[in-house]
């Protein structure tokens, strides 16, 4: 009975940790989505998001509403959405302060820059999918329609192909980072990793094709991407395993 109540409290001291950091994560993502209302405001954040759609439409052509509620719902969704990913450092931080009690020293020089690379990979994967690919997808997509049809998006489906676009991409993006960690665990080497390239390079074509729109500009522009994020990993995995080794693996 000694030894089980010292663990049990261990266990509900970790559980009141998680609970105090995701509280402290929301609030960190409620702040910066507090800010964005103030400035610039919902409205323009969706006209924003929406000017590579808005770009590819003939001129004076506009974006429907089907919903009753929609002009109001969904650039709230929109702002939420980008509350969290900007807020994803202060994130990543909340996580990373709760597991790095239980690190050694050499393994808290790994997590610190992985917190930074993923939440800078993320980021970036969003930032290529909105101003490289949205503007080739949507003019492709209008130049493909029949003149016969008038393109009229609907801001709320424009919204779900945003988002699930960006969070591929965001994802697809932190394929440095999975390298990185596998090697760094010992699941796999670096040599292995270079013989399963031809396999890789095919995963990430299939990967494309399924996330992204039946069309050749989308796919090849998330493929492309993660075959070279991939050879990134390959490069960077060798640094983070010697920085981070501990000290009877270096003697």
């Amino acid at each position: 009975m000694t030894d089980q109540a010292p663990a049990e409290e261990t266990f509900i001291s970790h559980l009141i940790e998680l609970r105090d950091r995701l509280v402290k994560a929301i609030i960190g993502i409620g702040i910066v989505c507090a800010a964005l209302f103030a400035w610039p405001g919902p409205s323009r954040i969706y006209d924003f998001i929406a000017r590579p759609m808005i770009a590819s439409l003939p001129v004076g052509a506009k974006m429907i509403a089907t919903g009753v509620i929609s002009p109001f719902l969904v650039p709230m969704k929109v702002t939420l959405v980008l509350a969290f990913i900007l807020a994803l450092p202060w994130v990543f931080y909340q996580l990373w302060a709760f597991i790095a009690p239980g690190l050694y020293a050499h393994e808290k020089r790994l997590v610190l820059p992985l917190v930074i690379s993923s939440s800078f990979l993320f980021m970036s994967g969003v930032a290529f999918c909105y101003f490289l690919v949205f503007g080739r997808v949507f003019k492709f997509i209008s130049e493909f329609a029949p003149t016969s049809i008038a393109v009229m998006p609907d801001i709320e489906n424009y919204l779900d192909f945003v988002m699930s676009m960006c969070l591929a991409f965001g994802a697809t993006f932190e394929v440095p980072v999975v390298v990185v960690i596998l090697v760094r665990m010992g699941i796999v080497s670096v040599a292995k990793l270079k013989e399963f390239r031809p396999y890789a390079i095919v995963t990430a074509f299939v990967i494309a094709a399924v996330v992204t729109p039946p069309d050749a500009v989308s796919m090849l522009s998330l493929a492309v991407p993660m075959c070279i994020l991939f050879e990134l990993g390959l490069l960077v995995a060798p640094v983070f395993v010697k920085a981070t080794q501990a000290p009877e693996e270096t003697a």
